[in-house]
């Protein structure tokens, strides 16, 4: 299973300090962990006109996209809510995927028959 480093940042009008990075990249890592292969990861963070920050995150596996967009007053605020709906999407996704081979195999439990001369 590999993991990708690719990583993209988009500042729109604003700058951010070398502790926020590490804050943003220390929230990710969780979210990254629970998934097995992520082709790219890109981070916007954007200051609108009221002074607040909106973040928006998007990660890209072979199957799936998961995206979540957040404004708060402060980045680190913003990145918190992120990291905690992809966390959600990704913890549905992977029970959903569970859920399904589940129900496969009691679907194919109930086709298969047991010949009655059959010696066990």
């Amino acid at each position: 299973m590999k993991k990708s480093n690719q990583t993209r940042l988009l500042l729109k009008g604003l700058k951010i300090d070398s502790r926020a990075k590490d804050y943003i990249e220390k929230r990710l890592q969780a979210v990254r962990k629970m998934l097995d292969d992520i082709l790219r990861v890109e981070i916007e963070i954007d200051l609108d006109k009221k002074g607040k920050f909106r973040v928006e995150v998007m990660i890209k596996t072979p199957r799936k996209l998961y995206r979540a967009e957040e404004t708060t007053e402060s980045v680190e605020g913003s990145i918190d809510l992120v990291a905690e709906q992809l966390k959600v999407q990704i913890r549905r996704s992977k029970d959903k995927i569970v859920a399904l081979k589940k129900r496969g195999g009691r679907s194919i439990k109930k086709k298969a028959t047991i010949d009655e001369d059959a010696r066990f």
